[in-house]
C-alpha cells in the first residue's frame, strides 16, 4: 500500500501572478501567441507602467486567437508574389453586399438572421407569475448557424461533440437580444474506421498510431455525444452527413486524422429583438448558469494550432465537459424574457472559448465595465483567479439589463432553477476590470482597446503548387463488385446507427426529419420545421460538401459543395424560391503548409463568385484553419473542406418531396443535368473504393442555367413534373 501526503497549502488558490517573460510564459502555457503579439504585450506592459498579470496575458491569447478573431480570413494574401485585392472575409461579405435579399443581420452577431413571416407565439400571457397561455403574432426572423468543434472531438470525442452541439445552440440563443433554437444538424468526418481489420480500400494505407482515439471510436463516441446533448436539451437532429476519407499520393498523406465535427441548427426569433442595444452606464451585468471548474483552459488557443503541437496535458486540459440540463434551465429563463411583449435584455452573449474573459469583454466592448469575480460561482475552491475567469465550464450566458428589470429575471430564474448572479456593472469608461472585492486583487485591469489589441495584420504568403493525381481506372466486368464496395463505404452505406439513437421529432414542430418512408431507411435530402404550431409557415435546411473533389480542384470543390446543398433543399417549396436561400460556409483547412493557403484563397473566391452569380448570399460561417495532425514520424493533412448549410423559408410544408421510390410502373426516374458538364469520377465514393482520387472533377459550367434549373422543382402530389 502506497501512502501519499497532501499539503492543504498546496490546494489553496494561487494568487494573481505577474509575468516577467511573456514569450516564455506563452510557450509554457501553450497560448499560441505569435512573435508580433508577444512584442505587442511587452510594449503594452511598458506603456501602462507595470507587468501584465497571468490573467491578462492568458485573456489576450484567448480573445485574440485565430479561433476567435479569424486573423487568416481577415489577413492579406500574397500569392506568387502578388498581393490579392480582397481578404477572404471581404470575399464572403461581398455575397451579402451584392445580394442582400432577406438578410436582417450578418457577420455581427452569434448567428445570422433572415427575414421571416408573421408567425404565432403560444406562451404564457405573463412570464414572472403563473398565467394562462395565449396566442400572439409577431414578425419573425429565421436563424442560421453552424460551428465546428474539431480539436475537442479529436481529443475526447464524446464531450468534444457534446459541447460543440451545446455551444452552437447557445449561439442561436444569444442572437440579437435572445432567440429560439428549434432543430439541429451534424456532420462527422474522420479517417477510415477499419472495422474488423479493414476493408479493401482501407488496407491500402498504413494505419497510424492514433494520438488520442481511433476513427472508429470517434465516429461512435462523437455521434453519441452530439445525440446525447440534443436529446437531453430537447433539440432534435433533423439533418446530417457523414464522410470517411484517406488518400496517399505524391508523398503526401491526406486524412481526417484531425476530425471535423460540425454542429449546426436553425430556429426563430423576433425581428424587433434581432439586434443588440448598446449598454449604458449603470446597467447591470448578469450571469446565468453553473459553477466554475478547472475545465477547458485555453481551448481557443489550442484549437488554433496543429493537433499534436503541444504536450498532451495542455491539449487535454483544453477540452470541456457538457451539462445539457443546466443549459436547458438557462434557456428556459432567456426564452421567457424573449416571449415578453417588451424584452428587457439589452445585450446577451454566450460563454464559449475563453470563458468569462471572452463573453464579458464582448458584453462591455462598446462601453467598459467592472466585474466582481468574488460573485462568480466557484465549484472548485482551488481555482486561481486566471482559472476562474478563463475556464470554459459550459452552459453559461452573460446578459446586460437595466436595474429595474433584474427582479423579473430573478423570479423567472428561480422558477426554472437557473442559477443567476449579478456580477458587475457597465461603467462607460472603456476600461475592462475584473476585481476581487474580498481580496482587493485585480486579475484584469486594461483599456478595452488594449485587450483586443492592434497587432500587425496577418500576412499569408504562399505559392501556387500543381498536384496531379492518377486517373480513376476500372474494369467494366466488375460492375457488381464496384456497386457492393460503394454501398459499403460510410458516406453511402446505411446510417441507422446514427439516426436511430437521436431524437428526430421532439418539439412537435418537425415537418421533415432525417428518415423517410414506411421503413424509415431512406434519408431525406433536407430537414424542415414548422415556424409555429399552426403548421403553415416553415423553414428548411440542407448540407453540402465535396472535400475529395476539392483536393483535385479547390474551386470545383466549393462549387460542388454549394450545388449539393442547393440540390438537396430544392425539394422544399421555398417561399422566395432561390432568392430566399441563405448559406453558412464553414471552412476547415491545413493552412501554413506549402500551397494550401493558395488553394484556400481559390476555394473561397470560387464560393463567393458562384453565390453571387446565383443571386444568393453567405451571411454566416466559421473557419478552423489548423487541420493538420502531427505524429512523431509523419504529418497528416486533412483535406481542405468547406461545409455549406443552406436554409430558406418554406410556404407549404406538406408539399416537400421525399426520396422514396414508389413501385408504380407508370412513373419514371429522370436524370436532369443541372451542371452542363460531362461525367467525371474524380473525388467520388467510387474513386475512393478503388484507391484513387482522380485527375478531373465535375463542376457547374453555367451558373445562370443552374439557377434557372433550381427555380423549377419536382412537385405536386408526388408526380414528376416541371413547374
Amino acid at each position: 500500500t502506497e501512502i501519499y501526503t497532501l499539503s492543504l497549502h498546496d490546494a489553496l488558490p494561487i494568487s494573481v501572478k505577474y509575468i516577467d517573460n511573456i514569450s516564455e510564459y506563452n510557450k509554457s502555457e501553450g497560448l499560441a501567441l505569435n512573435e508580433d503579439e508577444t512584442d505587442y504585450l511587452e510594449k503594452l506592459s511598458l506603456k501602462i507602467g507595470r507587468k501584465l498579470t497571468d490573467s491578462e496575458v492568458f485573456g489576450f491569447s484567448q480573445v485574440n486567437s485565430e479561433h476567435c478573431r479569424h486573423k487568416i480570413f481577415n489577413g492579406t494574401f500574397v500569392i506568387d508574389g502578388r498581393e490579392m485585392e480582397s481578404t477572404l472575409f471581404e470575399l464572403i461579405k461581398l455575397t451579402t453586399l451584392t445580394n442582400p435579399n432577406k438578410v436582417v443581420s450578418a457577420y455581427k452577431d452569434n448567428c445570422a438572421f433572415i427575414e421571416g413571416p408573421v408567425i404565432e407565439q403560444f406562451a404564457p400571457k405573463t412570464q414572472d407569475k403563473p398565467d394562462y397561455f395565449n396566442i400572439r403574432s409577431y414578425k419573425s426572423v429565421l436563424s442560421l448557424k453552424a460551428e465546428t468543434h474539431n480539436f475537442p472531438t479529436t481529443v475526447e470525442p464524446f464531450n468534444g461533440a457534446s459541447t460543440g452541439t451545446g455551444g452552437e445552440i447557445r449561439d442561436r440563443i444569444a442572437g440579437g437580444k435572445g432567440a429560439f433554437p428549434v432543430a439541429g444538424t451534424a456532420v462527422y468526418m474522420t479517417s477510415y474506421p477499419r472495422p474488423d481489420g479493414g476493408r479493401s480500400w482501407e488496407k491500402n494505407i498504413r494505419e497510424r498510431s492514433w494520438l488520442y482515439q481511433t476513427p472508429e471510436n470517434i465516429l461512435i463516441k462523437a455521434s453519441n455525444g452530439a445525440s446525447d446533448f440534443g436529446n437531453k436539451f430537447g433539440q432534435p437532429l433533423i439533418c446530417g452527413s457523414l464522410l470517411t476519407f484517406e488518400h496517399s499520393e505524391n508523398d503526401i498523406q491526406y486524412g481526417f486524422d484531425k476530425v471535423i465535427m460540425l454542429a449546426g441548427g436553425i430556429g426563430t426569433g423576433k425581428k424587433a429583438d434581432s439586434r443588440k442595444s448598446t449598454p449604458a452606464s449603470g446597467d447591470l451585468i448578469v450571469l446565468l448558469g453553473g459553477d466554475n471548474y478547472r475545465i477547458g483552459m485555453g481551448g481557443s488557443a489550442v484549437s488554433s494550432v496543429d493537433t499534436g503541437k503541444y504536450d498532451s496535458s495542455i491539449e487535454l486540459n483544453a477540452v470541456q465537459r457538457a451539462n445539457p440540463e443546466m443549459q436547458k434551465r438557462v434557456y428556459n429563463a432567456i426564452r421567457a424574457l424573449g416571449e415578453m411583449d417588451n424584452n428587457p435584455v439589452i445585450s446577451i452573449h454566450d460563454h464559449g472559448a475563453g470563458g468569462h474573459l471572452n463573453c464579458l469583454s464582448e458584453l462591455v466592448e462598446a462601453t467598459g465595465g467592472v466585474v466582481d469575480i468574488s460573485k462568480l460561482p466557484v465549484g472548485d475552491p482551488t481555482l486561481s483567479a486566471k482559472e476562474i475567469i478563463g475556464n470554459e465550464s459550459q452552459e453559461r450566458m452573460g446578459l446586460v439589463m437595466k436595474k429595474t428589470s433584474v427582479e423579473t429575471l430573478k423570479k423567472i430564474a428561480e422558477r426554472e432553477r437557473a442559477p443567476m448572479y449579478i456580477i458587475g456593472e457597465i461603467t462607460g469608461d472603456h476600461q475592462f476590470s475584473l476585481v476581487n472585492t474580498l481580496t482587493g486583487e485585480k486579475p484584469v485591469d486594461l483599456k478595452l482597446e488594449s485587450l483586443f489589441g492592434n497587432p500587425p495584420k496577418t500576412i499569408m504568403s504562399d505559392i501556387t503548387t500543381v498536384s496531379s493525381f492518377k486517373k480513376v481506372e476500372y474494369e467494366a466486368g466488375k460492375l457488381k463488385e464496384y456497386i457492393e464496395l460503394v454501398l459499403s463505404i460510410e458516406e453511402v452505406a446505411c446510417k441507422d446507427w446514427l439516426t436511430n439513437k437521436v431524437d428526430r421529432s421532439v418539439t412537435g414542430r418537425i415537418a421533415k426529419q432525417q428518415c423517410a418512408g414506411p421503413l424509415q431507411l431512406p434519408l431525406n435530402d433536407l430537414g424542415a420545421i414548422s415556424l409555429d404550431y399552426s403548421g403553415n409557415p416553415g423553414m428548411a435546411t440542407s448540407i453540402g460538401h465535396a472535400p475529395a473533389a476539392g483536393l483535385i480542384d479547390p474551386g470545383a470543390g466549393s462549387v460542388l459543395s454549394v450545388a449539393e446543398a442547393l440540390t438537396n433543399i430544392i425539394w422544399a417549396p421555398l417561399a422566395a424560391k432561390l432568392k430566399g436561400v441563405s448559406l453558412s460556409a464553414n471552412w476547415m483547412w491545413p493552412c501554413k503548409n506549402k500551397g494550401e493557403d493558395t488553394r484556400l484563397y481559390k476555394a473561397v473566391k470560387a464560393a463567393s463568385d458562384f453565390a453571387i452569380a446565383l443571386g444568393i448570399n453567405i451571411p454566416t460561417g466559421k473557419d478552423s484553419l489548423s487541420t493538420t495532425q502531427k505524429y512523431k514520424d509523419q504529418v497528416v493533412y486533412s483535406p481542405g473542406t468547406v461545409i455549406i448549410s443552406a436554409t430558406g423559408e418554406v410556404k407549404k410544408l406538406r408539399k416537400i418531396i421525399e426520396p422514396v421510390i414508389i413501385n408504380d410502373p407508370y412513373t419514371s426516374l429522370l436524370y436532369i443535368d443541372m451542371s452542363r458538364d460531362s461525367f467525371k469520377t474524380g473525388g467520388s465514393s467510387f474513386a475512393q473504393v478503388v484507391n484513387r482520387l482522380g485527375d478531373e472533377v465535375p463542376t457547374v459550367k453555367d451558373a445562370e442555367y443552374f439557377a434557372r434549373s433550381e427555380e423549377r422543382r419536382v412537385g405536386k402530389e408526388g408526380r414528376s413534373r416541371w413547374l
